[in-house]
């Protein structure tokens, strides 16, 4: 039996043992922030796709540096569905090529006849180069951009980001469908196109996306492919008349077939976010990217030229986060 002595030691070590949970409680009832983090979600392009292997590296980033901030990528179908919920809130910011940011904001391309206004959108930085890069069959004898005339080609689905490139390079050049021998409008989906090109039955095609790709690589490899450059002055006048392009060079040597520069032009990918997010977490976010740019810079050769500027975000329409922008001028200063 029992004595009092005992059950009071008894009640005396259980009281104890629930000193630690008792503290725990009395911690976060005083201090709620430590628990709350500001979440972030942000748009990316599909999973698998750089855009959001980018935004995956962002957010590490973010929370990993950045107080009180979880960051979450959200993968989408395309710069459209991203365009759209960071307009209507929600997503708080989004990784969009600077073609589409542009088209939004001045109501062109797919976003003419859509009544929604981008209006609330900003620029945060841009992140990386998206080359519109010209591959084409070795035996087609394509060693210039003005050389594809008569050729066997594959635009890409109607309204794909390809066939956008390639309808632009052709009012560039003033051609039409009926210069070309051959219009395709292979998708990639299930190697359409690159079976197509593989076997002969189209002789050039446009790849859009960053380098290295270890596809293409395979395309050079197996099938006889190679890069084309397209820097004459038509595709000059191009990036004059339009900001949202830029001239873009693939450094000699990316693949082991490639032995010399090939000089392009493309796209950007561009970090933006809502008005609405408050301009001390745009700050805070930019400060730590900005401060472990070097981590950023190291996840992909794409990425080694990264730095926290406003110089290349050249699209019509679109201004710089005030959060950024005062960033931004902390650093020149």
């Amino acid at each position: 039996m029992m004595t009092s002595k005992q059950a009071g030691d008894n009640r005396f070590i259980r009281f104890f043992k629930r000193v630690p949970v008792i503290f725990a409680f009395l911690i976060a009832g005083l201090f709620p922030f430590c628990a709350d983090a500001f979440d972030i979600l942000l748009g990316t392009g599909e999973t698998g796709t750089f855009s959001h292997f980018t935004g995956r590296t962002i957010c590490r980033i973010m929370n990993r540096y950045a107080d009180d901030i979880d960051c979450k990528p959200v993968p989408a179908s395309g710069d459209v569905h991203n365009l759209t919920n960071l307009q209507g809130g929600s997503l708080d910011m989004a990784l969009v090529d600077s073609r589409m940011l542009q088209d939004a904001m001045n109501k062109a391309g797919y976003f003419e006849f859509l009544d929604i206004g981008y209006e609330n959108l900003r620029a945060l930085f841009p992140l990386y180069d998206i080359p519109i890069t010209l591959v084409a069959r070795r035996d087609a004898r394509i060693t210039s951009l003005q050389a594809l005339k008569g050729k066997r080609i594959n635009l890409g689905p109607p309204r794909s980001l390809q066939q956008l490139a390639f309808e632009a390079i052709m009012q560039a050049k003033s051609w039409s469908k009926g210069d070309f021998s051959l219009v395709g409008e292979l998708s990639a989906s299930q190697s359409q196109d690159t079976m197509a090109f593989c076997h002969g039955t189209i002789q050039a095609m446009i790849h859009i996306g960053v380098h290295p790709d270890s596809s293409l690589q395979q395309l050079f490899k197996l099938c006889q492919a190679g890069l084309v450059n397209m820097n004459d002055s038509d595709i000059g006048k191009l990036i004059k008349d339009n900001p949202a392009f830029a001239k873009i060079d693939i450094a000699a040597d990316t693949y082991p077939s490639q032995p010399k520069r090939i000089t392009t032009f493309g796209t950007g990918m561009i970090l933006i976010a809502s008005e609405n997010l408050d301009d001390q977490t745009v700050y805070q976010i930019m400060a730590a990217i900005d401060s472990h740019r070097k981590y950023l810079r190291g996840a992909h050769r794409a990425l080694a030229d990264f730095s926290v500027t406003a110089k290349k975000i050249n699209v019509a329409g679109i201004q710089l986060h005030p959060g950024a922008a005062k960033y931004i001028s902390a650093q020149v200063q």
